[in-house]
């Protein structure tokens, strides 16, 4: 008797069930906007949220302090939280697709690892490079890491942990490389570029939203416009074929994708963990597998993970300031463990 596959099967169930998505995504936008509010309002210099709105809108304020606060300090740093949020969530999403491995991540599998490498070599070795640049390096570097999982893992059949053993390899070699730079740079670049692999927010400022803003802008609309060629990708690659997709083709963009929301986000913010791999698993069990549905959702939550880790590490210990990547990790690590488990079961 002929089976069909898991995933085929939830596709199905997903469409049958009619999952409630507008109603997922309104309460998210809730919530999102009730974090983002808060990290603008709350900190060392409170400000009430009327001066909030009228400090955004250009209107003038009861405090005159208030929009130097919130326009110039706050809201850069609370934008590319999101942001970057959103980034990796919708590379993570699209590599456990791809991969049809729920274990893909981009820090997992050492995409992040290789855009690391990249943005720390033109910090150390080549401090005078602009860093508008940085984005670019990063890509390059997530790129490299990204095609040669692609080659060495392999797609299709092959057993899902091998992706996973291959990421951790690479990520582990890329590691060594970033070290070892580290060890040889001079004390104030090596600072500068520890601070950075910290994976933090902070001190971010326009200019860090202008560099990132392009890549958003490009390739989030490019992934939302490839969920139908994922969905079909899912269904393995003979039924895909017989479908008419072009496999090759179809995987090569979609990996372009991926590695270039990573990368991107890696060289602005540094190595934010686990993001990648916690806002695809919330947004499959809210909404489904349908890439249609899913890449929104997953979006959603990872720009509201990684902000509401910014704010909580800059106010849970203030005058004291945790960087947001830490707080990630701490969630994500043993969420990545319970993830393990299950599949072990």
């Amino acid at each position: 008797m002929t089976t069909i596959p898991n995933s085929r099967l939830q596709i199905q169930n997903s469409i049958l069930n009619n999952q409630p998505v507008t109603r997922v995504l309104l309460l998210l936008l809730l919530l999102t906007l009730a974090v983002l509010g808060m990290s603008l309002s709350l900190g060392a210099y409170p400000v009430p949220p009327v001066d909030i709105v009228k400090a955004v809108v250009g209107l003038p304020t009861l405090d005159p302090e208030s929009p130097f606060v919130v326009v110039t300090l706050r809201l850069p740093r609370v934008l590319i939280s999101w942001l970057v949020g959103v980034s990796l969530a919708i590379a993570g999403a699209i590599l456990q697709g791809l991969t049809r491995n729920p274990l893909a991540d981009p820090g997992i599998v050492g995409v992040n690892a290789g855009a690391a490498l990249a943005a720390v070599i033109l910090i150390v070795l080549f401090p005078t490079v602009p860093t508008i640049y940085l984005p670019l390096a990063a890509f390059g570097g997530a790129f490299v890491v990204g095609c040669l999982i692609y080659l060495l893992a392999g797609t299709g059949e092959k057993s899902p942990l091998r992706l996973v053993l291959v990421g951790v390899a690479l990520a582990a070699i890329m590691g060594a490389f970033t070290t070892l730079i580290l060890t040889f740079g001079q004390i104030n670049d090596v600072t500068r570029a520890l601070v950075w692999l910290a994976g933090s927010v902070a001190g971010k400022s326009w200019e860090q939203v202008w560099q990132l803003l392009p890549w958003i802008v490009v390739f989030v609309p490019l992934a939302l416009l490839l969920t139908r060629e994922l969905d079909t990708l899912q269904l393995g690659d003979l039924v895909a074929k017989g479908l008419g997709s072009r496999v090759t083709w179809q995987r090569g963009k979609l990996l372009l994708v991926s590695v270039a929301l990573a990368g991107s986000s890696v060289a602005i913010a540094g190595t934010i963990g686990f993001v990648g791999l916690m806002a695809p698993h919330l947004a499959r069990r809210l909404v489904g597998p349908i890439h249609k549905n899913l890449l929104p959702v997953a979006a959603l939550i990872g720009g509201l993970l990684v902000a509401a880790a910014d704010f909580l590490g800059r106010t849970l210990f203030s005058p004291t300031q945790l960087p947001c990547g830490l707080l990630t990790a701490a969630l994500g690590a043993p969420y990545f463990i319970y993830l393990l488990y299950q599949r072990r079961r």
